[in-house]
């Protein structure tokens, strides 16, 4: 299985953008997925994670009300709309397969599979 994450870029706080991540082979739609960032000295933290089938979804505090995490099974892609972006939101996104079946999506010894991330960086 390979995650390919694309998306990311430069924007001004207060911006928007969607990042993408398509991935390969024929589960895609088994598995729940999820979003997550690391920025610069930091540990890589949870942002955002779906269901299998799509109809939950999970996020952190600090994003909730701005990003939109969904998936288009069909197309093997999970994306993430990032809205009303600020500085702190400055990251290497990566997506990722979660490969056990616990309601916490927020854990990263949960996800097996991880794409090459794509940097966002959010200017004030």
């Amino acid at each position: 299985v390979q995650l390919q994450a694309s998306g990311g870029g430069l924007v001004q706080a207060g911006g928007s953008l969607r990042l993408s991540c398509e991935a390969s082979g024929r589960t895609f739609g088994r598995y729940g997925m999820g979003w997550f960032r690391q920025a610069p000295g930091k540990e890589r933290e949870f942002v955002a994670g779906i269901t299998w089938s799509g109809d939950t979804t999970y996020y952190a505090d600090s994003v909730k009300g701005r990003f939109t995490i969904s998936r288009d099974n069909a197309k093997n892609t999970v994306y993430l709309q990032m809205n009303s972006l600020k500085p702190e939101d400055t990251a290497v996104y990566y997506c990722a397969r979660k490969y056990r079946g616990s309601y916490d999506y927020s854990r990263t010894a949960d996800y097996d599979y991880w794409g090459q991330g794509t940097l966002v960086t959010v200017s004030s």
